[in-house]
């Protein structure tokens, strides 16, 4: 069996950082592992507190994991501090890893700060040219490409500005344009589009879907899939959770598992 690390914050919703990103792996087919980058005081709706781990502590959780594992592919979410973000650039160089998708978390959505300022800029500078994919939504799209996004235009624009930091393939996120929800993947040789259909839901419905895409797609690098067989995949097993998420706050129970 395929297995994928996640390096990311811990959620104790369990609904984004290392808990979602397990289940996603869990569910197409792929052995999950994870190294927690921080612990976090949060609900579905904000984030109270953030409590990041040392950058020598993370450095050891995953190296024992791969020394004891192994693995086929590597997501990035919350890192917190840019001495987290300079320990994961260093292990990846370190053991040349290879399949890595980077969810750029710079915030939460209510606002809380998850990647102190310095952490951005060693992020360009060291990391996100360590990456197979990186897939920001809007906002951290337009922090990484210096921009302002209003439509598919500039987000076509922000991922090759992004793609020209070093990233193979840059997955920009328009969950949050108005309208149908589009994603836009660059190559570094052209654009490819992922349409898909607005769900109307209760807000907390989509929290931590970024989450759950980037690790979707990471788990079909795992399995050997393609950048952009991977993203669509992504994009349609996100969307059956939200869905499912729909029934399970208004009283049903869902237990998805083996969706692709």
């Amino acid at each position: 069996m395929k297995k994928a690390l996640s390096i990311a914050g811990f959620d104790p919703t369990g609904w984004a950082g290392v808990i979602a990103d397990v289940k996603a792996f869990w569910a197409m087919g792929v052995e999950g592992l994870s190294a927690i980058t921080a612990l976090t005081v949060q609900d579905l709706a904000s984030v109270g507190a953030v409590s990041p781990v040392s950058p020598v502590f993370l450095s050891e959780e995953i190296r024992a994991l791969l020394d004891g594992f192994g693995v086929d592919a590597v997501k990035i979410g919350m890192l917190a501090t840019a001495g987290n973000v300079r320990a994961v650039s260093r292990v990846i160089k370190e053991k040349g890893l290879k399949n890595i998708v980077l969810d750029t978390v710079f915030s939460s959505t209510g606002g809380h700060p998850l990647l102190d300022k310095d952490g951005v800029e060693v992020l360009k500078r060291r990391l996100l040219p360590l990456c197979t994919v990186v897939t920001p939504n809007l906002d951290e799209a337009s922090v990484l490409a210096e921009i302002r996004i209003n439509g598919p235009e500039e987000m076509e624009y922000a991922a090759v500005r992004i793609s020209g930091l070093g990233a193979a393939n840059v997955l920009v996120k328009g969950g949050h344009l108005e309208g149908p929800p589009v994603d836009i993947l660059f190559d570094g040789k052209g654009f490819h589009y992922f349409e898909g259909r607005r769900i109307k839901a209760p807000r907390e419905a989509f929290h931590g879907t970024g989450c759950m895409l980037s690790s979707a797609l990471t788990a079909g690098l795992a399995r050997g899939k393609t950048v952009r067989k991977a993203a669509e995949e992504a994009k349609r097993y996100t969307e059956k959770v939200i869905r499912e998420r729909i029934k399970l706050m208004s009283g049903k129970t869902f237990f998805l598992r083996g969706a692709f």
